[in-house]
């Protein structure tokens, strides 16, 4: 590998806190030299959270990267969304108290966005906040791990009981890539195209010339992949970090999306291909409701040649979805506001009736999305 010295960077910039994505392959075997090189080396001991899949791939690499006489203990929880829970939680805090951690400790959150949420709501809550690190293991994990939204799941709704908690570097070891599976690479592309769509016409342009499948990417594309997609998020965070205003315009799929996977069952379908699907309909939407064309047909074609699903899961009700999307964070006094676009690159939060999202959500699940809604 390259000499970490040469490893690509991004900057994110927040009024609590500034810290960088380190991007290349093989850094979870240099997690200490990181620290140290970023001024985080002083701790008292280490707790690296990680779940059942990642833990035998990866987990000794990154323990083997510190000193002989570290204190770093590693607790590994179930794979999967429903791990975001507060027995969970729980579990976790009174494993760190049982440990010995205080204040000087660091959490290292090794894994994808569940393990990065729920590693780092535990980092915020314990001793009402301690530092931690993310070591991100999946390409969905770009997204989440950058911009310190942590948070758990209730059964009812995705990510409601949280923080805004800034970890203090990410760790992002493109090589760790190489082990996921066609339906995690889906997931975690699906954030990258909602990056274009929202900020960068180019960007959504490149993508679209430089990905044809998930199996042949080569590493220069992947980094180029993740350092573009993670300034989009970088530049977002820096003007709203705590979702004011603009940050909202990253939930772009999402109102739909989350009540997808709250109406199957979390871990049912892919985050990022429920979000895949909620974007579609929000793009549907968006010309139903300005007038517009946008790509879809194009966008359609190409979300399918990588394998996506691309449309509402079968069993699924119109009433019943929109129930669940009132649910969502973005609402105000039960009126359902939702990301739109007015055309690529350009993103309103707008107010949607009940009766016209009902409309749209009963022709997607009769006719699809293909051909504009008459």
């Amino acid at each position: 590998m390259r000499g970490i010295s040469s490893m690509s960077t991004v900057r994110i910039t927040t009024k609590s806190q500034s810290y960088d994505v380190v991007v290349q392959t093989g850094l979870r075997h240099h997690v200490y030299d990181l620290l140290k090189q970023n001024e985080i080396g002083n701790h008292s001991s280490i707790l690296v959270i990680t779940d059942e899949h990642v833990y035998p791939l990866y987990a000794s690499d990154v323990v083997a990267s510190f000193p002989e006489d570290t204190r770093i203990y590693t607790e590994v929880v179930p794979a999967g969304e429903a791990s975001k829970s507060f027995d969970v939680f729980k579990r976790l805090q009174e494993r760190a108290l049982e440990l010995g951690l205080d204040r000087h400790s660091i959490i290292i959150a090794l894994g994808g966005g569940v393990i990065g949420d729920l590693a780092g709501f535990v980092a915020a809550s314990y001793m009402r906040g301690i530092r931690f690190i993310q070591v991100p293991t999946t390409l969905l994990a770009h997204d989440s791990s950058v911009g310190g939204k942590v948070a758990i799941n209730l059964p009812q709704a995705k990510n409601i009981v949280g923080a805004f908690y800034q970890p203090e570097l990410v760790i992002y070891d493109t090589e760790m890539l190489r082990s996921l599976p066609e339906l995690e690479w889906r997931s975690g592309f699906a954030e990258v195209i909602k990056h274009g769509f929202i900020r960068d016409h180019q960007f959504l342009k490149w993508l679209t010339e430089h990905v044809h499948s998930f199996v042949d990417l080569r590493d220069d594309v992947l980094e180029e992949i993740l350092v573009r997609s993670i300034g989009v998020k970088a530049a977002i965070v820096k003007e709203d970090e705590r979702e004011q205003s603009v940050r909202a315009f990253l939930n772009l799929g999402h109102t739909l999306g989350h009540a997808i996977e709250a109406e199957l069952g979390y871990g049912k379908l892919a985050h990022g291909e429920a979000v895949a699907i909620g974007m579609v309909f929000a793009l549907r939407l968006s010309e139903q409701k300005f007038k517009i064309d946008l790509p879809i047909n194009q966008l359609l074609v190409w979300l399918r040649q990588l394998g996506y699903q691309t449309t509402i899961p079968d069993g699924l009700k119109p009433q019943q979805l929109l129930a669940s999307m009132k649910k969502d964070k973005k609402n105000t006094s039960g009126h359902i506001r939702m990301v739109l676009l007015k055309e690529v690159a350009d993103v309103v939060l707008t107010e949607v009736s009940d009766e016209l999202l009902l409309q749209s959500l009963t022709y997607a699940i009769k006719e699809g999305f293909d051909g504009p809604w008459n």
